[in-house]
């Protein structure tokens, strides 16, 4: 279909949708290819263009003085016929046609529109490219003729198949779909997705394939029968599929016939406004689809133009009669009849002749159908792109032009090449408000429609628009969805769920199954310890120092500090015990000092025992040293306190000994002098010299090496152990053992003087005391080694305590008896009486 004009812009259109090949038996030229199946809304495309550059021609401020023409070819979606015709534009070879008045002759093609089909504009632009012929697609969309070092000259104005994945993979996470299968057609356009598909959902973390299966172009029952199977076993709820609508027929064909239910479809630009799948027979399995439609736009006067075409109103005088025959063979399609001279036998047939004058506003109603542009939009901005590239070709002036020399192209002398350099700069807006303009690849500014297929109640079918999805100056995609208005075809009404595995709660992380997608895991809870807040959580972090996982390790918690406390009934037990002690010294020093005149207290030194009471109520007291949330002074004081208080005390009991083997020693004959040793200013100066050598080793070791407070977490995992560690043990076992020495030469010396005369019995007392004491310690190193945390220290209170009483009942005990009970007794004479009785 031809136009003439000053410029003629070419055009490739899929007027008819199949071709016959011609048989090939090598022993004869084989016949034309011919086209069969009349597309009317590939005609509408066709038509389209020229009102697009009949509007132009009308626009006084566009292209003004110039008048643009065409030349539309079929492509018959047939990648040879549409490669022919795209070498006939470039090379001049075409037929020739009237383009003035008297001048016949080749026009100048400047650029081609078209193809709609990437495989046929893959093999055009390869070829085309070498004449820096500009090619405007409006239906190509393989990523791969985004190459331009591949494919120079060719343009496009919709999106590329790169923008509709990766709309697609943001639908998918917008509705949480992990669990995807992606069904291709076998040609380019299927099979560049296919690779794209899956590289931009690894990389965006978006979900997983559960299958990836390549749908046959031609008939292969088999296979399709393969792929359905595949679809009914797979968990997969939702179905992504890049294809043409012929695969997708074949494909349904299949569905309904294994009645594959509860999918949830997801169309490509391709196949996302079919009408030829809207029907009542295939609705019930894909109502609900959710697809990427191209931008729909509004073309003004186009369906104006569209009901003004006529058979006659296109016949030429030329002799090439094709432009003619595509508007007749338009007219005979819709009208169902032929133009004289009729085909043999359709006369008589029934058929009826064309008049050229039937009414297209009753027979033409696909054709007249301009509620949804959406091709056709993208076909009107190309055809204004190159016009405008050319526009600005013309208004270059002379001396500041972008070539050789600051030179300018003109009417007469333009190349195809010049025109690309402007059409690569192009930048205008359309009526319906869209910016058009070509990227560094040649790519028109991305912007997909996203529809929604709904199912009526009366049976009738609507395509609605529920959202758009766009590319953003920041490069990133920006989807706008109307949840309310999606229809889903499920019993719930809401978006189905579609995950290989569940979604992993706070608290637990995902572990990969093994030889399975990414997408497939299970939810392993987190170890203790370590907590995941978020849901999916691919590992979980390690609580702070002082901080433990709760139970639903969601959150890290304080950890619970462990220490003997005032407030614990074992606290309570040893506090009380220790003040308890401490009560019974004081009492038993209050008695011992109102009878300080009574005999049973003079005869036992009174000023050690009024000392070894001091000492006892201090080593009572120390033992509250170790209960309670242990700070350095108290860590300090402790074991400094505890090791003075004993040492003063088992040195009084030390000199007590010693001076009663002294007193047996100075009764015998001869034995005198041995008391001048043991008076009272040596018995004091004894017990400070003893007592100051454990202050000096508390000393040493508190600056040495000094205990301090310590937060053990190696006993308890969930819990704080707050404990005082000595700091040098070597500190700490010298002032044990220092104890320990003073209390075993008590021991030794009274066992010595146990059988002495009743006299000097308190030998036995002190022996008995002692026995007890070096039990206890004896026990104690062994009981506190294995003793963890507070125990450690309750183990030494213990020993304190017990060690403490046990010295306090049995030194001061019998006498208390003595004096508060048999008072008879507490007499010299008594005494006395008993001594002289015994000997």
């Amino acid at each position: 279909m031809h136009k003439p004009g000053d410029v003629v812009l070419g055009g490739l259109f899929k007027v008819h949708y199949t071709s016959v090949f011609p048989e090939l038996s090598f022993t004869s030229e084989p016949n034309q290819l011919t086209c069969q199946g009349f597309d009317t809304a590939g005609f509408r495309h066709a038509m389209t263009m020229a009102f697009a550059i009949d509007e132009i021609n009308k626009n006084s401020h566009l292209l003004p003085n110039v008048t643009l023409g065409y030349s539309l070819y079929d492509s018959c979606a047939t990648l040879v016929i549409g490669f022919s015709a795209a070498l006939l534009l470039a090379s001049g070879q075409e037929e020739q046609f009237l383009l003035q008045e008297k001048c016949l002759g080749t026009p100048p093609v400047l650029g081609i529109v078209g193809d709609d089909m990437s495989t046929s504009s893959i093999a055009t632009s390869d070829v085309i490219g070498l004449f820096n012929l500009p090619i405007v697609s409006y239906y190509a969309t393989c990523s791969c003729l985004s190459d331009r070092r591949r494919f120079p000259t060719f343009f496009r104005t919709i999106p590329s198949d790169a923008f509709q994945v990766r709309a697609m993979i943001k639908i998918l996470k917008r509705f949480g779909w992990t669990w995807a299968g992606l069904l291709v057609s076998d040609n380019d356009y299927g099979l560049h997705v296919a690779r794209t598909f899956q590289s931009d959902l690894a990389q965006s973390g978006g979900g997983c394939l559960a299958y990836s299966e390549i749908l046959p172009l031609g008939e292969d029952p088999a296979e399709v029968k393969r792929i359905v199977e595949i679809m009914k076993k797979s968990t997969a709820r939702v179905v992504i599929v890049f294809a043409y609508q012929i695969h997708m027929i074949q494909l349904m064909e299949e569905v309904v016939r294994e009645n594959v239910t509860g999918l949830q479809w997801m169309a490509s630009e391709a196949w996302s406004a079919a009408a030829v799948l809207q029907t009542p027979r295939l609705m019930p399995y894909l109502s609900g689809t959710l697809g990427i439609a191209i931008r729909r736009g509004e073309i003004p006067g186009l369906r104006d133009f569209l009901s003004r075409i006529r058979p006659d109103i296109h016949t030429s005088s030329s002799s090439n009669n094709y432009g003619h025959s595509m508007v007749m063979q338009f007219w005979e399609y819709t009208f169902q009849c032929r133009f004289a001279p009729p085909p043999a036998g359709w006369m008589e047939a029934g058929g009826e002749l064309c008049t050229g004058q039937e009414d297209l506003e009753s027979g033409g109603a696909e054709l007249l159908d301009v509620s949804d542009l959406r091709p056709e939009y993208n076909i009107y901005k190309a055809v204004y792109a190159l016009a405008y590239a050319l526009d600005d070709l013309l208004q270059c002036k002379p001396g500041r032009g972008p070539f050789s020399g600051h030179s300018c192209a003109t009417l007469q002398t333009s190349e195809p090449w010049q025109l690309m350099h402007y059409l690569e700069k192009v930048n205008f807006t359309t009526s319906f408000g869209d910016q058009v303009s070509f990227d560094e690849n040649g790519d028109a500014l991305p912007i997909y429609d996203v529809m929604n297929w709904l199912w009526l109640p009366d049976g009738r079918t609507k395509v609605q628009n529920v959202g758009l999805v766009k590319k953003l100056a920041s490069k990133d995609e920006e989807l706008t969805l109307d949840d309310d208005k999606i229809f889903w075809n499920f019993g719930s009404k809401q978006s189905p769920l579609s995950v290989c595995s569940e979604s992993c709660p706070p608290g637990t992380r995902m572990a990969r199954r093994k030889g399975q997608p990414l997408c497939c895991f299970d939810c392993v809870p987190c170890s203790q310890g370590k907590i995941s807040n978020d849901t999916d959580s691919v590992e979980c972090t390690s609580c702070p120092e002082d901080f433990w996982s709760n139970a639903q390790r969601d959150h890290c918690v304080l950890k619970k500090a462990e220490f003997l406390s005032y407030h614990e009934p074992l606290g309570i037990c040893l506090t009380t015990t220790s003040l308890l002690g401490t009560f019974i010294c004081a009492v038993v020093l209050g008695i011992f000092t109102y009878h300080r005149s009574t005999p049973i207290v003079r005869a036992n030194n009174s000023e050690l025992s009024f000392l070894l009471l001091v000492s006892l109520k201090l080593c009572f007291l120390c033992s509250l040293l170790f209960i309670g949330r242990p700070r350095l002074w108290t860590c300090q004081l402790r074991h400094a306190a505890f090791g003075i208080s004993f040492v003063l005390c088992v040195s009084c009991i030390l000199v007590k000994t010693m001076v009663v083997l002294a007193v047996f020693k100075a009764s015998k004959p001869g034995g005198g002098t041995s008391l001048k040793w043991f008076g009272v200013v040596q018995q004091r100066g004894t017990v400070m010299v003893l007592t100051s050598i454990q202050a000096t080793i508390c000393t040493a070791w508190i600056v040495s090496a000094s205990p301090a407070p310590h937060k053990n977490t190696q006993y308890h995992n969930d819990k704080i152990v707050y404990e005082c560690v000595v700091g040098s043990t070597v500190g700490f076992a010298v002032l044990l053992g220092y104890i320990g020495l003073l209390a075993v030469l008590s021991f030794l010396l009274a066992f010595l003087a146990r059988n002495l005369p009743d006299n000097f019995n308190e030998a036995k007392l002190i022996t008995f005391s002692m026995l007890i004491f070096c039990a206890v310690w004896v026990a104690f190193v062994p009981a506190y080694v294995n003793s963890p945390g507070k125990y450690a220290d309750a183990v030494e209170v213990f020993a304190i305590l017990a060690s403490s009483f046990g010295i306090l009942l049995a030194l001061f005990g019998p006498k208390c008896y003595i004096i508060l009970l048999r008072p008879e007794r507490n007499t010299k004479k008594a005494i006395m009486g008993c001594s002289i009785t015994k000997t």
